[in-house]
């Protein structure tokens, strides 16, 4: 005897991630890694741009920057969600090396990165610790 059977709708969510080692000729590659991913997403663009701010941050802030350091970039995508993570390997900015702080300037060249994170992800989350690494993960819908 022979069944009916109606389709089910699942949600198939991807999950693409990749290391990269903790060097600036790196955040080019990480642009890609994401714009190649995203193509036919009418969100690529703030995502690409949220990536790149994370990475760069990774790179500047903490022991991801450092010689032998590496990050972590996580895409997911599913049907109406997005989002994408940046995992690095912990420290601070005391030990991360140089760098400038950024003071109330509205003029100053940097800190503005989680800013605009903010500004272009629907939602922002931060976990982790100086000693066991940073991941932000911003979400667009």
């Amino acid at each position: 005897m022979l069944h009916e059977t109606t389709p089910t709708t699942s949600i198939t969510t991807m999950c693409w991630r990749r290391t990269f080692p903790g060097r600036p000729d790196q955040a080019r590659l990480v642009r890609r890694f994401v714009a190649f991913l995203l193509e036919d997403c009418r969100r690529a663009d703030d995502a690409v741009q949220v990536v790149a701010e994370l990475a760069g941050n990774a790179l500047i802030h903490t022991r991801s920057g450092r010689p032998g350091g590496t990050f972590v970039v996580e895409v997911r995508r599913g049907e109406d969600c997005l989002a994408i993570s940046v995992t690095d390997q912990g420290g601070s900015l005391e030990d991360s090396g140089p760098h400038t702080r950024r003071h109330d300037d509205d003029l100053a060249e940097n800190g503005r990165g989680l800013p605009i994170v903010e500004d272009l992800a629907t939602h922002v989350t931060w976990t982790g610790d100086p000693d066991h690494g940073h991941t932000v993960t911003a979400t667009f819908s």
